[in-house]
C-alpha cells in the first residue's frame, strides 16, 4: 500500500504505517489466555440468561462466508438458539447459496431472509455507479444492517452477534476506500439525483429512528475471544458443515467479486487484497513473504473475469460501451452529495447547548 491507493497513509520515522499501529493497539486491547476464555464463556452465559423462555436468544447475519459460518458453528456448539438472517440482493453465487443451505441443515437454525426487489435495487446500484463514488456497495451494506434490525425487532431479540474480528479483518480500512455504512442520507441523496425508481421496498429507517433502534441492541464480536486462524477454521467448517471455499474474502457474492477484483483496482486504484493480507501478516497467520507472493497473483482468474464482466454488464443493463464510459468517468467523493454528517453536526450542537441546562437542573 502507498499514498497512491491510500492518500491518508502515514509512515513514521521507523517505517511503520498508521494501519499497523491501529492494528497493534486494537489487538493489544483484546484479552489473552484465560481472560479470553472467561470473556467468551461469560458472553455465552449472558446471552442464554436473557434469552430464557424466548424462541431465540441471539441473531446472526450470514452470507455463506467464513466468518459468519464459523460464528454460527460456535453459537450452535455452545448451546445458543440463534436466528440466522440473510439479505439477498440478487447477486448470490451458487456456492454461497449452498453454504447457507448446508449451515441451516446442520445447525437446525431458522433462517430469516429478505429478498430485495431486483428492479428497485438494480436502480439503486446504477445510481451509485453514475454518482462515481468509491463505496458502490454502501446501499447493500446498509440493507444488511436494516434487515438485521427488522428481524431483531420482529422477534424481540436483544443480542446481535457479529463475525467481525481483529485477527482477520483488522480495524478500519482506509477512509478513502469506504463510507459510513449507516448513512441513509447519502444513499437517498445519490438515488434521488440519479435513480429512476423511487424507494418502495428497500429496508430503511430515518436517521433518528435508526439511532433509537440501535440503542435497543447489544453487539457481541465473539470471534475476538477465541483462537481464530483462517486456514484452520476453513478446514474445520469444510469437515463439519460441508462448507465450500469460494476463493478470496467476500467473493461469495458475484457483484462483490467483480467490484473488488475489477472495478476497485481498475477505476479507483484500490486493491483490498493488500489490506486483507496485511492483517493476516500482523496477526501472525502468514508471513510477509507469503503475503507478497499471493499479492503477485492475479486478482481474477481470466476466464472467471470474462464471465463475470459479461454477466454484470448484462444484468445491470449496461452495454460494453456504456460500461467503459463509466470506468473512465471522473471519480467523486461521497461528500459531493448530502451525508449524515450534517445531522451529526446538529446533534453535537444541541448537546453543547443542552449540557449547561442539564447541569443546572441536576443541582
Amino acid at each position: 500500500m502507498d499514498s497512491k491507493n491510500d492518500p491518508d497513509l502515514i509512515i513514521d520515522s521507523e517505517g511503520i504505517c498508521n494501519h499497523c499501529h491501529n492494528f497493534d493497539k486494537a489487538f493489544g486491547l483484546l484479552p489473552k489466555g484465560e481472560d479470553k476464555r472467561k470473556f467468551f464463556e461469560n458472553a455465552i452465559t449472558e446471552i442464554k440468561a436473557y434469552g430464557k423462555n424466548k424462541k431465540y436468544d441471539c441473531l446472526i447475519g450470514i452470507s455463506g462466508g467464513v466468518d459468519s459460518t464459523y460464528l454460527t458453528y460456535l453459537a450452535k456448539k455452545n448451546g445458543l438458539r440463534a436466528l440466522l438472517v440473510h439479505c439477498d440482493n440478487g447477486w448470490n453465487s451458487e456456492v454461497s447459496v449452498q453454504n447457507i443451505e448446508k449451515l441451516c441443515n446442520v445447525t437446525g437454525y431458522d433462517l430469516y431472509t429478505l429478498v430485495l426487489d431486483w428492479e428497485e435495487f438494480r436502480d439503486i446500484q446504477l445510481s451509485f455507479l453514475k454518482a462515481g463514488v468509491v463505496d458502490i456497495e454502501l446501499a447493500y451494506d446498509y440493507a444488511l444492517i436494516a434487515t438485521s434490525f427488522k428481524a431483531a425487532l420482529k422477534y424481540n431479540i436483544k443480542y446481535i452477534l457479529s463475525g467481525h474480528n481483529i485477527a482477520t479483518e483488522g480495524t478500519y480500512m482506509p477512509k478513502s476506500w469506504r463510507h459510513d455504512k449507516a448513512d441513509i442520507i447519502n444513499i437517498k441523496a445519490i438515488h434521488n439525483q440519479f435513480g429512476k425508481i423511487p424507494f418502495k421496498t428497500f429496508p430503511k429507517f430515518s436517521f433518528i429512528k435508526q439511532r433509537m433502534i440501535n440503542r435497543k441492541f447489544e453487539y457481541r464480536t465473539l470471534l475476538n475471544y477465541v483462537k481464530y486462524n483462517k486456514e484452520e477454521v476453513k478446514k474445520l467448517i469444510i469437515n463439519e458443515l460441508g462448507w465450500v471455499d469460494y476463493g478470496q474474502k467476500h467473493y461469495e457474492n458475484v457483484f462483490t467479486r467483480f467490484y473488488q477484483g475489477y472495478i476497485l483496482p481498475e477505476k479507483f486504484h484500490i486493491n483490498k487484497r493488500q489490506y486483507h493480507l496485511s492483517v493476516l501478516v500482523q496477526s501472525g497467520q502468514i508471513t510477509r513473504e507469503q503475503a507478497l507472493a499471493e499479492d503477485r497473483l492475479p486478482l481474477y482468474n481470466e476466464a472467471q473475469l470474462k464471465q463475470d464482466k459479461e454477466y454484470v454488464i448484462k444484468k445491470l443493463g449496461f452495454t460494453e460501451k456504456s460500461f467503459d464510459e463509466y470506468m473512465k468517468a471522473p471519480i467523486k467523493n461521497h461528500s459531493d452529495y448530502a451525508t449524515v454528517q450534517k445531522y451529526w453536526d446538529v446533534y453535537f450542537k444541541l448537546i453543547k447547548i443542552l449540557k449547561p441546562l442539564k447541569n443546572i437542573l441536576s443541582k
